[in-house]
């Protein structure tokens, strides 16, 4: 006796009536015009459905062989649906998310091998067994890791990983469990790509070295079914006395940077002043100017009186003017 079949597709495109023929003696001659040639002893059910069968995702039939005694156990479980009908469609229906998929087994073989979903899908009882694989991107938070950097400064790194399932199967089949996995794999590699590199290029180098860890991340976790889209570090911790000794070191940079600004500035104000002296020796009559303004501003920014020596020839100047303004005082009387 061959194999039994479980669906009989007929090639004919507007066919109207398919049959699921389950039994224990079945023998069947498809024709070249598509009628079906044989005889059925035993017959458990019939599905009808406008254009052909039922979808082989929704009842779950896998192209693997079962074997004979996985034919008895498949067709002594949709006997029993049957018999619990309608009971046993709230418990072989099972409803998956848009962002799920589920990874059935039949006997232990996973079925169609690929993820069904979403929407319904049809759980044999007592032979099929479905797992739930979320799609969604996951953030994974890595903890403060303590890293030893190439230059041997123990600084503790932390970052975060966000990664999805693309491959629902995968990650069923080929790992225990993805989650951890893809967390201890995470750990590991920012350890020994920091471990790798100075504590300067760790401070200034963090998005070379995230995007550096996701693609190791990424070729690692393929097997998996995982796909890392983004790398973060978070946080870069330092001991305190290097803390210390890096404030101090930038201390002394920053005042050395001052002292230079003000070597510079004196030596621009030396030049100004230079070329202004020269400008106010060719002109005695400027300077003489300058000397009264200086004067003026000096005298009101403090309130007491301040003796200044004048040249001899401002003296002279006014003591002149008062000796002529005595005498023409003195002619008008």
């Amino acid at each position: 006796m061959g194999p039994l079949p479980t669906a009989i597709l007929l090639p004919q495109r507007n066919t109207t009536t398919a049959a699921l023929l389950v039994g224990t003696k079945l023998q069947v001659t498809l024709m070249s015009n598509g009628s079906i040639n044989g005889d059925a002893v035993s017959v458990w059910s019939c599905v009808r459905q406008e254009g052909g069968l039922l979808p082989p995702h929704f009842l779950g039939i896998s192209s693997k062989r079962l074997g004979v005694c996985g034919w008895i156990l498949f067709s002594l479980s949709l006997l029993l649906m049957i018999i619990t009908f309608p009971i046993s469609i709230w418990m072989c229906l099972k409803i998956i998310k848009e962002y799920e998929r589920a990874v059935v087994f039949r006997l232990g073989r996973i079925q169609a091998d690929k993820a069904r979903g979403p929407g319904l899908i049809l759980v044999l009882p007592c032979i099929d067994v479905f797992v739930k694989v979320d799609l969604r991107t996951v953030t994974c938070n890595i903890p403060p890791q303590e890293i030893l950097t190439r230059d041997s400064v123990t600084t503790q790194v932390d970052g975060v990983v966000y990664y999805r399932i693309y491959s629902a199967v995968s990650a069923v089949a080929n790992v225990n469990d993805v989650h951890q996995a893809t967390f201890l794999l995470a750990q590991t590699t920012l350890r020994n790509v920091l471990g790798t590199q100075t504590l300067s290029q760790i401070l200034a180098g963090r998005e070379e070295i995230a995007h550096s860890i996701q693609t190791l991340l990424d070729d690692a976790t393929e097997l998996w079914g995982i796909r890392v889209a983004r790398v973060e570090i978070k946080d870069v911790r330092i001991p305190v006395q290097l803390q210390r000794s890096m404030a101090a070191e930038a201390e002394a940079t920053r005042e050395a940077r001052a002292r230079v600004l003000a070597a510079e500035g004196e030596m621009n104000a030396s030049k100004s002043l230079k070329s202004a002296s020269m400008v106010l020796a060719e002109s005695p009559i400027a300077l003489q100017l300058r000397y009264l303004q200086t004067l003026t501003t000096v005298a009101t920014e403090k309130n007491s009186t301040i003796v200044f020596p004048l040249p001899m020839n401002i003296l002279e100047g006014i003591g002149g003017v008062s000796y002529n303004n005595h005498d023409k005082v003195q002619n008008r009387a």
